[in-house]
């Protein structure tokens, strides 16, 4: 993302010099004095008469950091109007003139101006004194000129020294100056101009011309605008740095300060080209800066703390500027060696751009190179104006792309590969030009040039190959879109191949046809398969020029015989294609023998279908394959019209069907087979076939009665008449299911039963009878639909027995068969022929739905025990079909609570637990919850009872209170039962004691009852007395 800076120069600590005093270098401090004139280079903004002097200059630095001058940044969008570049004489400006005692200083070396610093001291004392004792005449007046002159001459000397630094600096400017190439500087003059005048940097205005002199040339250095770095700057910006001898301190204040300069003039630029060069111009300060100081660069340049810059921004400037720069060191290098490679690793590492980044413009790189060759090879190809050796170079630009290939899988394998360029690996076209569907064509294009130049020598060389896998890779074509090309191309060779092989008679000498021709699918790489693909499309074609007249002959049943011996060729593959191209010609004459319909089918017709038949040399069973496509779709097109059409129209079109069957399909078939139009029938197959319709007759004997059936079975005086039945060969089994087959056949076997109705005017309708020979031909329209006997007879046998149903269900309304019924109904099965078992089955059907509705009635009344129930299934009812499961539950839980209210005591667990859920057909394991469930409930209720009945006197219900309690306790075994009258249950035991029951079940009920023995004793011994009459109410507890 763009780098973004920003700058408040009246808040950063970096305008402060007391807050941020390293910052801020001492060259900034002072200027030349007034007595001679120093070069400035100022700011857009600035103006040259606010720097009038060096002190004022150095006074106003303190109050306001945004006037220091630095070197202007050279760019395209300089307000100066000055050229982008300049010549090197300007990158530190015009010589120094030097002035008054300056000059003289200049003049002086070191010891000189030591010696004559002390003689003019001494020269003043001296004189000082004479003076003073010549006016003063007194000692004390000598001592005070002494000490006035000594005072001035010091003066003197000290003005003399001091200007030394800035006498130095003005030389040092001078030198670099003059300089005609600022890179030839050599750090020993600089040593020497320092030497010579006694200075270090530690001299604040020797100091400041170091930094001034930086600045300027690193300002030079970085190319201004949006031009690109060259890769040198670095390395010479940290050259002049060490030959300067400047501190990294000093210098990165620099850095920062040409970049507050980038910064003013994009805040002033109100031209968004301009804004977006000096953003341009700020990204490579940033990253040549970061290069020049390396690691220090985190502390000596705080980018985010001066500009607002973010660590991202920053990254994203030393990224694009190190891309910037490798890409134009990658154009350099062209086609690599090992020696460029590893030129590169060093500069990837140089510029610090990263190994993915590296490694994807390196490959960018290669990608390029190679899709140059590519346009190359496919300018050639399409080239309208094509030459003999447009194809050679298209091949020769190819092999400079597989060569260059190689050259990189290679160097990828090297042993030292570690120490290359990132990247180095095969070529692909991923995300280039080539990538993309537009241009998938034309690398389709060069692929199968190359393929062809392959095979050009009429054999495929294992190097050509290799070549065409690396080729594929290169282009990225998939492998069935290669092989389909490799395919194409070698087809036509083998075609070439074997065309000469046929013709020389090389194949037809050959010992192997078989190895003859695998030999020649290896030279090829040819898939075999393919090949024999060919050799059937050879075989096809030569068929299809023998059958050109409509029929083979002896010579090209010879010579295609030949062909399928010489080219290996299947018998099956042979059958396959007569199949087809002898099948499509005898479709034709088919096809017209059909369309000439009922009364066009004659001798011409007959014989066209006899000569495709034979003369084409087609087998039976294909001849009748073909008939028999044709012949269904005939057949159902009448079926179609039938089933859109009535009942009177649908058998009329039936009967059309049955009548194209045998005036056309018959004689049809007969012609395919060769048999005469009107064979004598011989005896043997008379008898056959009496044989097997008396076997036939043996098994329906019991259908005789179906009178509908019989009358499909011609006799012999009516089977003479019609003359030879229809063929019964095609059929329509596999074309229709076979429910649709049946309701075919029913339709016309009603409209056989029913006649023809003709509707007249005001209503009427008229009915016409037909005879028997309708039945006939029902019997073949039951052959043409391919239905069995079975099946024919499940029709008759199901519309009779539908007759006889709706009649039974008149008869049989209230379910009560009586003996006239029974003669009814047999009149009824008579008259419509249904045999005898079925008409049981359907008067059973009939009685059995009306009693199960009783039945069902019967139960959810509750008017059903258990003992009707077993006579019904003693009398063969299935109840399990009559009544459901939840009604037999409720049947079997009102049992069980009939036994626990019976008043007996008893509970027969054999009874209740295996008869009845048999009888009853439910879940055991469900009979025994519902008896567990009913117990707990009676058992209290039953005690509750018997305290009722004993308080209104009802003694023999209380004994049979009692019973029903004991009778759930046998069922489920109970625990003593409480109650809040004990005096009530000592009465209850009195009262069971009198009715004489079994002693266990005294001893069980005196257990339930929670009666003491010795209470019971007592019960005993007491014998008959008077039951208490309670008068209040008591609360029971259950």
């Amino acid at each position: 993302m763009p780098l973004e800076v920003s700058l408040k120069p009246s808040t950063s600590p970096i305008f402060s010099l007391q807050n941020n005093p390293p910052m801020i270098p001492s060259t900034f401090m002072a200027l030349p004095s007034s007595s001679y004139s120093h070069t400035l280079l100022f700011s857009n903004f600035l103006k040259p008469n606010t720097l009038t002097s060096r002190k004022s200059y150095a006074s106003s630095l303190n109050i306001n950091r945004d006037r220091y001058p630095i070197s202007v940044v050279r760019n395209s969008a300089s307000v100066s109007g000055e050229p982008s570049t300049s010549t090197i004489s300007d990158v530190f400006g015009g010589k120094k003139e030097l002035a008054g005692i300056h000059s003289l200083v200049d003049s002086m070396s070191p010891p000189v101006r030591f010696a004559s610093s002390i003689i003019v001291v001494a020269a003043a004392i001296s004189s000082g004194y004479g003076l003073g004792l010549r006016f003063g005449r007194t000692r004390n007046a000598a001592l005070a000129g002494a000490a006035a002159f000594g005072l001035a001459g010091g003066a003197a000397a000290y003005a003399l020294n001091s200007c030394v630094p800035e006498v130095a600096a003005t030389n040092l400017h001078n030198y670099l100056a003059g300089c005609d190439d600022p890179k030839a500087v050599k750090k020993e003059d600089i040593e020497g101009i320092a030497k010579k005048f006694g200075v270090s940097k530690q001299d604040q205005a020797f100091n400041a011309e170091l930094c001034d002199l930086y600045c300027r040339f690193v300002s030079s250095v970085i190319p201004p605008g949006s031009e690109d770095l060259k890769g040198n700057e670095v390395e010479t910006i940290i050259e002049f740095k060490r030959v300067l001898g400047i501190d990294d301190p000093d210098a990165a204040s620099m850095h920062m300060e040409i970049g507050r300069r980038i910064f003013r003039q994009r805040l002033e630029t109100g031209d968004r080209d301009a804004d977006i060069e000096q953003r341009r111009a700020f990204q490579k300060l940033i990253y040549v800066s970061t290069l020049v100081f390396g690691e220090a660069s985190t502390f000596l340049l705080p980018w985010k703390r001066v500009f607002k810059v973010t660590d991202a921004q920053v990254e994203v400037a030393i990224r694009d500027n190190a891309q910037r720069l490798y890409a134009f060191r990658l154009k350099q290098v062209g086609r690599v060696n090992s020696e460029q490679l590893m030129s590169l690793r060093g500069a990837q590492l140089l510029y610090r751009l990263s190994d993915e980044l590296a490694e994807d413009m390196f490959k960018e790189h290669t990608r390029k190179l190679i899709e140059e060759n590519i346009s190359t090879a496919v300018n050639i190809l399409k080239s309208r104006t094509r030459t003999s050796r447009g194809p050679i170079q298209v091949v020769e630009e190819l092999d400079k792309i597989l060569a260059f290939n190689h050259l990189l899988i290679s160097l990828s394998n090297h042993p030292e590969s570690r120490h290359f360029a990132r990247g180095v690996g095969p070529v692909l076209l991923l995300g280039g030009e080539y990538d993309g569907d537009r241009k998938i064509d034309d690398l389709k294009l060069l692929y199968r040039a190359y393929v062809t130049d392959s095979l050009s020598t009429g054999r495929m060389e294992e190097t050509k190959l290799a070549a065409l896998n690396q080729l594929r890779n290169i282009f990225g074509l998939g492998k069935r879109e290669a092989e389909r090309i490799m395919l194409d191309v070698a087809s036509k060779v083998y075609r070439k191949r074997l065309a000469q092989a046929f013709s020389g008679g090389e194949l037809e000498a050959a010992d192997s046809k078989a190895a003859f021709l695998q030999n020649l699918c290896d030279e090829l790489h040819f898939d075999p398969e393919r090949a024999s693909q060919i050799h059937e499309e050879i075989y096809r074609q030569k068929l299809q020029q023998s059958v050109a007249d409509g029929e083979l002959t002896e010579d090209d049943v010879a010579a295609l015989l030949r062909l399928r011996v010489m080219l290996c060729i299947p018998q099956q593959t042979v059958e396959a294609a007569h199949s087809d191209i002898c099948g499509t010609l005898f479709e034709k004459a088919v096809n017209g023998a059909i369309a000439a319909g009922v009364d066009g089918y004659d001798a011409d017709v007959k014989a066209s279908v006899r000569k495709a038949a034979h003369g084409l040399r087609l087998t039976r069973e294909s001849a009748m394959s073909i008939a028999s496509k044709a012949v269904r779709r005939m057949f159902m097109n009448y079926i179609k019209r039938a089933r859109g059409a009535g009942r009177t129209e649908s058998a009329k079109e039936l009967k059309k069907m049955i009548a194209f069957n045998t005036l056309v399909v018959t004689p049809l078939v007969a012609d395919i087979k060769g048999e005469p139009s009107d064979p004598a029938t011989p005896e043997e197959p008379i008898k056959e076939e009496s044989k097997n319709q008396f076997e036939q007759d043996e098994e329906e004997e019991e259908w005789e009665s179906l009178q509908t059936l019989k009358k499909t079975r011609p006799d012999k005086e009516l089977a003479a008449k019609l003359g030879k039945p229809g063929q019964t060969e095609i059929t329509l089994k596999d074309d229709l299911p076979e429910r649709d087959r049946k309701d075919l056949y029913k339709t016309y076997l009603l409209f056989c039963i029913t006649g023809e109705v003709t509707n007249i005017p005001f209503g009427a309708q008229i009915t016409t009878k037909k005879d028997n020979t309708e039945y006939l031909l029902l019997n073949q329209l039951g052959e043409i639909l391919g239905l069995t006997r079975k099946e024919t007879v499940d029709v008759h046998r199901g519309l009779a027995e539908q007759a006889f149903r709706q009649q039974a269900e008149v008869i049989l309304a209230d379910g009560q068969l009586t003996k006239a019924r029974i003669e009814q109904l047999n009149e009824v099965q008579k008259q419509v022929g249904l045999p005898q078992e079925y008409a049981q089955k359907v008067i059973k059907n009939i009685t059995t739905t009306k009693m199960a509705a009783a039945i069902e009635t019967a139960v959810s009344q509750g008017r059903l025990s258990i003992k009707q129930i077993r006579e019904l299934k003693e009398a063969g009812v299935n109840l399990d079909s009559m009544v459901s499961e939840s009604l037999r539950e409720n049947i079997f839980k009102k049992t069980v609570d009939e036994i626990f209210s019976s008043g007996t005591g008893e509970f027969d667990e054999v009874e209740v637990y295996e008869k009845i859920t048999v009888d009853l057909n439910i879940n055991a394991d469900k009979a025994k919850g519902v008896v567990c469930e009913l117990a707990r409930t009676r058992l209290s209720n039953s005690l509750i009872q018997a305290v009722a009945l004993l308080r209104q006197r009802n003694r023999l219900g209380v004994v049979s209170s009692l019973n029903d309690m004991l009778a759930c306790d046998k069922a489920v075994p109970s625990e003593p039962l409480s109650w809040e009258v004990p005096e009530e249950l000592a009465d209850l035991y009195a009262i069971y004691l009198k009715s004489e029951a079994a002693p266990e079940k005294q001893s069980r009920l005196q257990y339930l009852l929670g009666i003491s023995d010795s209470t019971a004793v007592a019960l005993r011994e007491m014998g008959d007395r008077v039951l208490p009459v309670g008068s209040e109410e008591e609360n029971f507890v259950f």
